[in-house]
């Protein structure tokens, strides 16, 4: 079972809250905790022995805890997710592979494509893929997202390289439960061909950012970052297929932080408990 507290600080938390975990009978396999002291916030993540009694658990916390606090008692930690995509396939892919393996943290329910470039890929894992033709209209497409997310359970929404930006409503319907993964090279460079731009630029870094998802475009919480070097003898293809792999690997480690628990948000920042 996994315990994840996010409080105003005080003396004395971390013994009060091992008393009581004690007292319940409950084994602290892990623990790990922050305390950020010009936000006077504490955070807190434990791993127990049992997975009984979850809800009496989180009512005792939240009678020992200052008020206000944020718990979350989770005594079956794998996670469900829903995978959004365009044509690329290599976050696709790897997700694919980890969840037919088990190593993922979490199942895939569905796959979601705005073209049926990955569909093949889906049936092989005989994962469902539904497309939403790319042409559709803003406003009509998210209505069919809507439509075709409402049968699943999911706690998240992954996009893997997904090329298509959600509105601020649809946004606000799934708070902090979509995550994305996007090239960030320094400098930045926007909209089309980007390693293109960044190898007429010269960079001497590639790297990639996942992050979860808000109305403000490419804004929101930071769960992970990665950079590798560059130099002039890598051509544009080269810089490509490094950038797939570092967009992958962030991707991946992100989502197993999620998975796991050890994300906490608080305004536009996280904090990562490993």
């Amino acid at each position: 079972m996994i315990v994840v507290i996010q409080c105003a600080d005080r003396v004395g938390l971390i013994a009060a809250i091992a008393r009581l975990i004690a007292k319940k009978g409950y084994n602290i396999t892990s623990m790990q905790e922050h305390v950020d002291n010009n936000e006077n916030l504490f955070f807190m993540r434990l791993e127990l022995d049992g997975t009984d009694g979850a809800p009496q658990l989180e009512d005792d916390l939240r009678q020992l805890l200052p008020e206000g606090a944020l718990i979350k008692v989770n005594p079956v930690p794998e996670k469900k997710i829903v995978v959004l995509v365009t044509k690329e396939y290599h976050c696709l892919a790897d997700i694919l592979v980890r969840n037919y393996f088990k190593t993922l943290g979490a199942t895939v329910q569905c796959v979601i494509g705005n073209h049926t470039t990955l569909q093949d890929i889906c049936n092989r894992f005989d994962i469902p893929f539904h497309e939403i033709p790319a042409g559709t209209d803003k406003t009509l497409f998210e209505e069919n997202l809507m439509a075709t997310l409402a049968p699943y359970d999911f706690d998240y929404l992954v996009l893997a390289k997904f090329m298509r930006i959600l509105s601020p409503a649809f946004v606000w319907r799934l708070p902090m439960r979509i995550i994305n993964i996007h090239h960030s090279f320094l400098p930045a460079f926007a909209g089309a061909n980007p390693y293109r731009q960044a190898h007429e630029r010269g960079v001497k870094l590639i790297g990639a950012t996942a992050h979860y998802v808000t109305d403000e475009l490419d804004e929101g919480p930071i769960i992970a970052q990665q950079i590798i070097p560059a130099n002039h003898t890598l051509s544009v293809q080269d810089m490509v297929r490094a950038g797939k792999e570092i967009e992958t690997a962030v991707l991946a480690k992100a989502l197993k932080l999620v998975f796991d628990d050890r994300v906490f948000v608080y305004r536009n920042k996280t904090v990562v408990l490993e």
